[in-house]
């Protein structure tokens, strides 16, 4: 449930529409979700393995520091905490706003205030306990998978869709030319599946995490491969690519011509849903890299401490409200959030390599789950995700030079807890 519902926040209702602009044909426009989809499942796969070796919280954090060192672990934590995740917090609390304005006009101030609430609320929730936290999840996920099925059905079953708005199949342009809109398309996807990971941040606070993480992480990828594709298929089945690729709403126009004027009403609510457990996933797991880096003498040692009675890391939480919060009336969160995205598929490519190291420097780890398909599973996803970042890189240098001026400022922080350990 926290996977499924980190990953399935807004994307899947507007991003479709972004596909379709780039690729035009419907096969390829339902097909980049399949593609996107297999790639996060190969991370998945190979992750899953570390999950099961190492159920402590920090993920990526805790990895990357055993397989690489305690520099390439606080990097990675440094950058989650102060741009990452608390950007992402940010953009998708002011999506969430945004969609309440369809109920109840708000001014741009109103929007910030409306989304600086929903962090506040999030966060103090969280904060009462890990059991809370994830019983609003489970509500919440369950909600939004219900409604996107709703959806789906609505599209593909009442009167208004079509096979004949399927056409074109393919670009017109022809396949050679697939190339370069298939790259930008399959990195909005992938924005879209982000959050597969997220379950691993909370390991330690699992029951049985070396048999409970890897299943959660390949069974909740699993499920929003299926609910994606279904979605983008289902829209173009109502919808021609062309009206796909010229809406704004994409879901909202698909709902309209099955449900009627109620359909928009029913994407903005299921969007509301989607956002507030999105943000409501990242919110509990995310705290707990900090914790980790500060019970690791990396970070400030309040980031380590636990509440006595809520057993929960409180500190760390509100000043990741904060720094969310921040971001959200600086108006800087989107820019964050663009600069540092290669920087994330650099960090999980890095953590499918750990998985590689580590089979050849500690054979004797336990390891309660094995990678399927090893070596070639994480090899791939490392492939690709050099693919990506290189085509950032080349696409985009100022941005990727800014992300990565981003991460590395957290050296003089990383040298100066180091020392401070000695």
């Amino acid at each position: 449930m926290i996977n499924v519902g980190t990953m399935v926040a807004s994307a899947i209702f507007i991003v479709p529409a972004f596909v379709a602009l780039h690729l035009t044909g419907s096969v390829p426009s339902v097909g980049v979700w399949v593609v996107g989809g297999v790639v996060s499942l190969l991370g998945a796969l190979s992750v899953a393995e570390l999950g099961g070796a190492f159920p402590e919280a920090g993920g990526q954090y805790v990895y990357l520091r055993e397989a690489f060192g305690p520099v390439w672990g606080f990097l990675y934590g440094w950058a989650a905490f102060a741009v990452i995740n608390t950007a992402s917090v940010a953009a998708i609390a002011v999506a969430f706003a945004s969609y309440a304005g369809f109920f109840v006009p708000l001014s741009t101030r109103g929007v910030q205030l409306v989304a600086l609430v929903s962090i506040v609320a999030l966060t103090a929730l969280n904060c009462r306990g890990v059991r809370l936290g994830a019983i609003t999840q489970n509500v919440l996920t369950v909600a939004k998978m219900v409604a996107l099925g709703l959806l789906i059905v609505a599209s593909l079953a009442l009167p208004g869709g079509s096979a004949a708005n399927l056409t074109p199949l393919w670009p017109t342009a022809g396949g050679g030319s697939l190339a370069g809109p298939l790259g930008l398309a399959l990195i909005a996807v992938l924005w879209a599946y982000d959050g597969w990971i997220e379950t691993t941040y909370v390991g330690s606070e699992i029951r049985d995490p070396g048999r409970v993480l890897p299943r959660s992480i390949i069974l909740s990828t699993l499920i929003v491969i299926a609910l994606y594709t279904l979605a983008s298929l289902a829209y173009m089945w109502v919808l021609s690519p062309a009206e796909v690729a010229g809406s704004t709403l994409v879901a909202a126009d698909a709902a309209r011509v099955t449900l009627g004027a109620a359909g928009a009403a029913f994407v903005a609510g299921a969007i509301l849903v989607s956002t507030l457990g999105a943000n409501n996933g990242i919110i509990l797991t995310a705290a707990r890299i900090p914790y980790a880096m500060a019970r690791g003498g990396h970070f400030f040692a309040w980031a380590g401490r636990v509440h006595p009675r809520w057993a929960t890391p409180v500190m760390a939480l509100v000043v990741q409200g904060a720094i969310s919060a921040a971001l959200l009336f600086s108006g800087t969160y989107e820019q964050l959030a663009t600069y540092v995205v290669f920087a994330s598929f650099v960090f999980y490519g890095l953590s499918c390599a750990a998985v590689i190291r580590l089979r050849r420097t500690r054979p004797d780890l336990p390891r309660p789950y094995r990678a399927w398909g090893y070596p070639v599973t994480p090899l791939v996803f490392i492939g690709f995700a050099a693919w990506l970042v290189g085509n950032t890189i080349a696409e985009a240098p100022r941005d990727a030079a800014i992300g990565a001026g981003i991460i590395l400022a957290g050296l003089p922080g990383y040298y100066y807890w180091r020392g401070r350990g000695k």
